[in-house]
């Protein structure tokens, strides 16, 4: 076995082909699509193999860190860090942060780039690939994962493979990278051999990257050197700093290196590997060869003759009856309804939701914060309702509203509560009255989760109508 990896877990994307389950503000890869483990969870594990992985370091939009963190506590894994990016900037300046970050404690550092929305099922497999790519990366190769093609796929880029690096099983040089096909091209490439998909899993010495980088894309490695010589720690997250990252152009790693240089290798790779990247492709994974529908069903559904179908239901009972080749996709918000087919293409209804301005097309009934989560249960003319769930030890900031009364009732718990100059301890069933203008604060002291019910009445609703004493992270909300 190599020297051990340094694995970097890229956690970006829109999430719009997987609507109304993904959004932006809660992309796939925070989902359980593939099992009971979020496909970011699922990741993690897979590199959690101390004699050959180090902890492993996040690097996520700033939106989602806080959704991250809980599910690395969820799972009782504590990473190296968690790197927020100030703004999306696609794979290639992420992969020179992972390399300026592994090169400060190690410049010949194995670094894994891996994305954190793929779902892999032969796990011993993925092991042995990484073992054999980690020792063409120490020679100083720039190493990449292609998968052996089952068909002609024209969701993925493919690699070309050269001449064979000698005395090592399936790597080889690389010839070409070959952007996303059309079905011609594809079949083209699979009747021709010599062709893998490009999965987006990368291996490199951090020396030899940053040497390379420095040849061909020298801006990329001159922002982030600023990015981290101006980061600041926030609890448990790295903030790169802003205006240097904003320099950086937006490119894939792919474009920017691995398709100019000649230090670039793969290694084949049959790990039952899917990037899960439509309705479709989770429709085709999750087939079972007894079920002669062919139909896959997920939550709290009732089917009568249905073929050829997805059907998943999040909060409530979904019926379908005599349909065929259908996704249907129920959530607390929104219901999909589509053409199997079609429903490759979920993205341009998210545009158009975009375009209308539909929050829908962003944001989940529920969000993240450091103290928890507060999820939209109703709403109506001047009144909203939301569950809200602060972890135990955990507390909002002390803030005022300008045009809202609240209403706490807990449900599970004990709450602490102040309100100006009064502070009261509320349990199971109790509850407490925020008026106009009152500054409060709520915390957890118990040793147990805090849920209540907030009922919000007045004139104006929005989150922006809040004033805090105390605007620190560890309290945001």
């Amino acid at each position: 076995m190599a020297a051990r990896i340094e694995p970097f877990i890229l956690s970006g994307g829109s999430g719009n082909r997987l609507w109304p389950l993904s959004r932006a503000a809660h992309p796939k890869q925070l989902l359980p699509l593939a099992g009971s483990e979020t496909m970011l969870q699922a990741t993690v594990q897979r590199v959690s193999d101390p004699d050959r992985f180090d902890p492993p370091t996040i690097i996520c939009n700033h939106d989602h860190r806080f959704v991250i963190a809980e599910q690395l506590r969820a799972i009782s894994v504590e990473p190296r860090d968690i790197v927020l990016e100030p703004v999306a900037r696609n794979t290639a300046p992420a992969a020179a942060v992972a390399a300026l970050l592994a090169a400060s404690r190690d410049p010949e550092a194995l670094v894994l780039i891996l994305p954190s929305d793929h779902h892999i099922t032969d796990a011993d497999a993925f092991l042995e690939i990484m073992d054999k790519a980690a020792g063409v990366a120490a020679e100083g190769a720039l190493v990449a994962l292609g998968i052996v093609p089952t068909g002609p796929e024209t969701g993925y880029g493919y690699i070309k493979r050269g001449a064979a690096i000698a005395g090592i099983d399936g790597c080889h040089k690389v010839a070409q990278f070959v952007e996303k096909p059309d079905l011609a091209q594809a079949e083209g490439m699979l009747r021709a051999g010599g062709y893998e998909w490009n999965s987006g899993l990368f291996l490199f010495r951090a020396d030899c990257l940053l040497d390379e980088m420095q040849r061909l894309a020298p801006d990329i490695v001159r922002a982030d050197q600023g990015a981290i010589a101006a980061a600041q720690r926030d609890l448990s997250f790295t903030r790169l700093g802003p205006e240097a990252f904003a320099e950086n152009p937006d490119i894939s790693f792919d474009h920017a290196v691995m398709e100019k240089t000649d230090m670039a290798a793969v290694v084949s790779a049959d790990m039952g590997w899917n990037d899960i990247g439509s309705w479709p492709a989770l429709w085709e994974l999750d087939q079972n060869s007894e079920d002669e529908s062919h139909t896959v069903a997920h939550g709290d559904v009732l089917l009568e003759d249905v073929r050829n179908s997805y059907v998943r239901a999040e909060h409530r009972l979904v019926v379908a009856a005599g349909v065929t080749d259908l996704v249907i996709v129920e959530t607390a918000d929104a219901v999909l309804v589509a053409d199997r087919d079609r429903a490759r293409n979920v993205k341009d209804i998210v545009d158009r939701l975009h375009a209308a301005g539909r929050r829908e097309a962003e944001q989940t009934p529920k969000v993240y914060r450091p103290w928890g989560y507060y999820e939209a249960m109703d709403h109506g003319d001047r009144f909203q309702v939301k569950r809200i769930c602060v972890r135990p030890g955990q507390k909002l900031s002390m803030q005022k509203h300008h045009h809202r009364a609240e209403h706490w009732i807990v449900v599970e718990g004990t709450a602490k509560v102040t309100r100006d100059d009064e502070t009261i301890l509320l349990e199971e069933n109790q509850s407490a009255f925020i008026p106009i203008g009152v500054w409060h604060r709520l915390e957890n002291p118990g040793k147990i989760d805090l849920n209540l019910i907030e009922v919000q009445s007045g004139a104006y609703l929005g989150e922006d109508d809040i004033e805090r004493r105390e605007d620190q992270s560890d309290v945001e909300g």
